[in-house]
């Protein structure tokens, strides 16, 4: 079975790492998987590159342009919201051509435009889409928060100037995705149980299918190591418990820094020993402008890096991981870490609680609550006997997210695509 795997990049981002190694996943396991991409950032064969790539430019700026048209000119959320209308025509490439399967990934900022989508459909070729975030499932916007429009129909959008309209950019966006989707067929797949529920009660979604399958992880390369000699590597402290938190934009405000330094600071107050006993390690950009007197703890900040080598050297550092983020999907980072068996730490949102077992594998917090998070931490690091939860935080990786397992799944839902393809000839 030949699948085309269609990504904005290879490498940036969670949901292009997660379509990358699912094309890793899908070669290993006897497919014969290819990346389409617009931004190419790994030196791998198997991902081909847009070609014309001026003419992409200018589909991004052109869609950031309207965007920032209906902010009434202001960047608050130029970034979080997408409306594609300019993008690539992919139907007329070799690649596209040659693919039994097309698999949409995260195809926005210029990326793909609905038009663009509209002719993918209209070619004949099954095609699924992994929903990274909810942008499928919404007018405009790729985290819904508490807005429930999109279960009946995007507009007066919160994310707009004055809480949008009743005609808003949201409204106008809907209509063309309501269009698109009607009498054609997508195999819609959420990383999570969460989102596919969420998804699910979308009104653009009536006669979809809609299921879940997680992101896999490649376990011969994250998987634990030694700890003194990946602290050593890092000049980090040999006799401290070391707290780990990883974001690719430390300052993005829905990774929750504020309420990890908040719970930091509310632990050394209650108990003022573990001050000298705990370090807090951050990677991510923006993280050396953390104060590390938020916290109260000693810091370590290391820029980000697309080294995986360097990456997982950092989990095995680590005697517990931490994502206090307000709103996530199925987020990497958790798994990377448990595969390398290390115990994670959370809110109750998302995916996260399917990934974190409380009090099993890790801790699952009370949502925006920096004093169970605080509690968390204490007793992931303080309490809690740190060599089983390793083992199970291991044992829910081999289970759930092994390259296996995951590819497996997805050839089901491939080999369903194409025998409904075949009814319908």
């Amino acid at each position: 079975m030949r699948i085309l795997i269609v990504s904005t990049s290879d490498a940036t981002g969670g949901a292009a790492v997660a379509a990358h190694r699912l094309m890793e996943a899908l070669n290993n396991n006897g497919e014969k998987a290819r990346m389409l991409v617009r931004d190419k950032q790994t030196d791998d064969i198997s991902v081909v590159k847009l070609p014309q790539q001026w003419r992409h430019k200018w589909s991004f700026l052109w869609e950031r342009l309207t965007i920032f048209s209906w902010l009434h000119f202001r960047r608050h959320n130029l970034f979080g919201l997408d409306v594609a209308n300019s993008g690539a025509d992919i139907t007329q490439l070799d690649c596209f051509r040659k693919a039994d399967i097309i698999h949409l990934h995260w195809v926005n900022q210029g990326m793909l435009s609905l038009r663009g989508i509209r002719k993918i459909l209209d070619s004949g070729k099954p095609v699924v889409w992994t929903m990274h975030d909810a942008w499928p499932s919404t007018a405009i916007c790729h985290v819904t928060m508490d807005c429930k429009n999109f279960q009946t129909i995007c507009k007066n959008c919160k994310y707009l100037p004055d809480g949008g309209s009743e005609h808003d950019l949201a409204w106008h966006i809907w209509r063309k995705k309501l269009s698109l989707y009607q009498h054609r067929s997508i195999a819609f797949v959420a990383c999570s149980k969460w989102l596919e529920r969420d998804a699910k009660r979308s009104a653009l979604f009536q006669g979809q299918s809609v299921t879940h399958i997680p992101n896999p992880i490649d376990t011969r390369i994250f998987s634990p190591g030694d700890k003194n000699q990946a602290r050593q590597l890092l000049n980090l402290p040999l006799d401290k418990k070391i707290l780990l938190f990883v974001a690719q934009r430390v300052s993005n405000e829905l990774k929750g820094m504020a309420y990890l330094q908040k719970a930091c600071k509310q632990l050394c107050e209650q108990q003022p020993e573990l001050k000298d006993q705990l370090h807090l390690l951050i990677l991510g950009g923006d993280s050396s402008e953390m104060n590390a007197d938020e916290s109260g703890l000693t810091c370590t900040a290391v820029p980000y890096t697309y080294d995986q080598s360097a990456i997982v050297n950092i989990y095995r550092a680590a005697d517990a991981f931490v994502l206090p983020s307000l709103s996530e999907n199925l987020p990497n980072t958790i798994m990377e870490s448990m595969a390398c068996g290390v115990p994670c730490i959370g809110f109750k949102v998302g995916g996260i609680p399917e990934m974190i077992d409380h009090l099993k594998n890790g801790y699952v917090a009370r949502y925006r609550s920096a004093k169970d998070l605080a509690e968390g931490i204490r007793w992931t690091l303080f309490e809690a006997d740190s060599s089983q939860l390793s083992h199970e935080a291991l044992r829910k990786v081999k289970q759930n997210y092994s390259q296996q397992v995951v590819a497996m799944e997805y050839i089901e839902v491939y080999n369903e695509a194409l025998a409904q393809k075949q009814l319908k000839l």
